[in-house]
C-alpha cells in the first residue's frame, strides 16, 4: 500500500449525492491527485454487499471496493451488520486488520489480520476527530472531518476527511490509518441523522 498511499497527508472525500447514494469515496493526496476510489462492492467486485436494502449506518451491513483510479482492486472495506466489526480485506478477501467497537461512537480497537492487538482508535465527542494510537499510546494518525454546513450534512451524503499519519508506521497499522476515515464515516456518518 505504501507506494499507493505513500503520502503523511490524505483527503478523503465522498462525492455530492443525495441521501442514499452511500458509500463512494475518493482518496487524494495532499495535492489533490486521486490515489483511490471506493465503490460498493458488488458480485463483480472482490465482495458482496451484506445488506440488500440501504438503511442507517448502524443497522446496515456494506462493503466497499478500494480501486486505483484505473481501476486495479486495492483493498475491501467490509462493514458488518451493526457498529461492532469493520475488517479491511485485500482483494483476495485475506485479512489485513479490523475495527471493533469498544464504546459505540467513542472508542474503537484495531486487530492485525491474525487478531493480534495493533492500536485503538479514540473519537470525540462531535464524531469530527478521530486519532489512532499504536499499543504503546504513540500517536499515528489524525483524521479530522470537515464540516459543509447543515444543508449539506442534511440533504447529502457529502463529507470530507482530512488524514495525517505520522511515519514511520509500520504495517498493517498504516493501511488501517489510511481506511481510517472511510471506516468512521460508515460507521457514524452515513445514516446523516443529527446525534
Amino acid at each position: 500500500m505504501d507506494e499507493v498511499f505513500g503520502s503523511p497527508v490524505l483527503k478523503v472525500e465522498q462525492p455530492r449525492r443525495g441521501p442514499f447514494a452511500k458509500s463512494r469515496y475518493k482518496i487524494l493526496d495532499g495535492d489533490g491527485t486521486v490515489l483511490a476510489v471506493a465503490a460498493p462492492a458488488d458480485a463483480h467486485g472482490r465482495a458482496q454487499m451484506r445488506g440488500v436494502v440501504p438503511g442507517k449506518s448502524n443497522l446496515d451491513a456494506r462493503a466497499v471496493l478500494l480501486t486505483t483510479p484505473d481501476g486495479d482492486p486495492l483493498l475491501v472495506v467490509d462493514k458488518q451488520q451493526g457498529r461492532e466489526y469493520t475488517e479491511i480485506l485485500t482483494p483476495q478477501e485475506e485479512a489485513i486488520g479490523s475495527f471493533v467497537t469498544e464504546r459505540v461512537g467513542r472508542r474503537y480497537v484495531v486487530y492485525d489480520g491474525d487478531g493480534s492487538l495493533i492500536g485503538a482508535v479514540t473519537v470525540d465527542v462531535p464524531r469530527n476527530n478521530f486519532e489512532l494510537f499504536d499499543t504503546d499510546e504513540n500517536k499515528v494518525a489524525h483524521v479530522r472531518k470537515k464540516w459543509a454546513g447543515l444543508a449539506t450534512h442534511l440533504l447529502t451524503t457529502a463529507d470530507k476527511y482530512a488524514v495525517e499519519i505520522f511515519d514511520p508506521v509500520p504495517e498493517p497499522l498504516r493501511t488501517m490509518a489510511v481506511t481510517m476515515a472511510i471506516v468512521m464515516d460508515m460507521n457514524l456518518h452515513e445514516s446523516k441523522e443529527i446525534t
